[in-house]
């Protein structure tokens, strides 16, 4: 899979296969854990790339999910609480020549993290970071997160919390990321789909996994996983196509095989909104740009879900956009310096004019 994200990173001769990903340590989570679907199909995706395992890394924070480097047979680091994208950026930075992984929480993203995240999102730096959403604290036995809910009963918020929840893909849209997506961590393909995606993209590729915590949050997204609620919860976002959802909208009733509704713009408001094209008709109904200039729509699609209920959830790329990446301006300016100034001499630079002598 030759891609532009991907050109710099060593490829592998021999041919991999999940086995090759899978390292000797036992895999400690609850059993049940939505993170084992996360991890299996990782594993199953990362031989498509072809890349040296030697020249893989994972770095991760703290929490439940932050086990993961532990279960890939890649180099990794089980780094600080929040920091992992901070570490990850300079490794990145440094190594050019590697394909870095962040895997991180909510808690640990959006908590102690949440200015690390951030930034290195506006950065663009040559990141793929997967933010594991089971929306609570299950590492610490069961405290609400940053994506709780509000009102949500925990042993830290016994009265219900009082505090309004991030949207992780709005945060990230609004920090302008290149590259903002969402998956479900029980969905295999639309899962391993999104990973490709990130994978391709040169840039910071945040990817929203919404994963159970069956034991402090036990049933957080069933509405996005029955099969018949999910029909009118789950709205699949796929880059030039019409944004419809619902039952299908049967040709024997003259209709086209696909949803009955359709997300459209308000034009008094611009705000988005879903409709029944059985009775407004398809030509209102936006069509899906995952390459647009602008992040506004996918920022409206992405308040779309009602917070509480997730009730028309959008899935899929939300926003897949080119801008230079950081590593690269780095190195051009560094060689501009270079070219300019001659190489550096660090011990000079330790030891230059700008000295103090302490008197005792």
């Amino acid at each position: 899979m030759p891609t532009e994200a991907l050109s710099l990173v060593p490829k592998s001769e021999a041919k991999q296969s999940m086995k090759d990903f899978k390292s000797d340590q036992e895999v400690r989570w609850c059993p049940g854990c939505g993170d084992y679907a996360v991890l299996a199909a990782v594993q199953g995706f990362l031989p498509e790339l072809g890349l040296a395992r030697e020249n893989i890394t994972f770095v991760s924070g703290i929490g439940c999910s932050s086990r993961f480097p532990y279960y890939m047979n890649t180099y990794g680091m089980h780094s600080i609480h929040g920091r992992a994208p901070a570490i990850a950026t300079g490794l990145a930075a440094a190594r050019r020549d590697l394909s870095v992984w962040v895997v991180t929480g909510d808690g640990d993203a959006l908590s102690i993290g949440g200015n690390h995240l951030i930034h290195a999102l506006r950065r663009n730096v040559n990141l793929k970071i997967l933010l594991f959403n089971n929306r609570i604290y299950g590492l610490t036995k069961g405290q609400y997160s940053p994506t709780s809910e509000a009102g949500k009963i925990t042993k830290s918020t016994p009265m219900g919390s009082l505090d309004a929840p991030f949207n992780p893909v709005s945060l990230a849209l609004g920090a302008e990321a290149t590259f903002v997506a969402r998956t479900i961590d029980s969905d295999r393909r639309h899962l391993t789909e999104v990973l490709r995606a990130a994978a391709q993209h040169p840039g910071t590729a945040l990817v929203e996994i919404y994963q159970n915590c069956n034991i402090f949050n036990d049933g957080a997204f069933d509405a996005l996983k029955d099969k018949q609620r999910a029909q009118e919860a789950v709205v699949r976002l796929e880059h030039g196509r019409q944004i419809r959802f619902g039952t299908p909208w049967a040709e024997d009733e003259g209709g086209d095989g696909l949803g009955r509704l359709g997300v459209v713009r308000d034009p008094a408001t611009g705000d988005l909104d879903a409709v029944d094209v059985t009775v407004e008709g398809t030509d209102r109904v936006l069509t899906h740009d995952a390459h647009a200039a602008s992040p506004a729509t996918a920022f409206a699609l992405s308040r779309l879900a009602d917070a509480d209920t997730l009730h028309r959830t959008p899935i899929g790329v939300l926003r897949s956009v080119r801008r230079p990446v950081y590593e690269d301006l780095m190195a051009d300016q560094l060689d501009t310096a270079v070219e300019r100034s001659g190489k550096g001499d660090l011990g000079a630079l330790l030891a230059g004019n700008d000295t103090w002598t302490v008197v005792g």
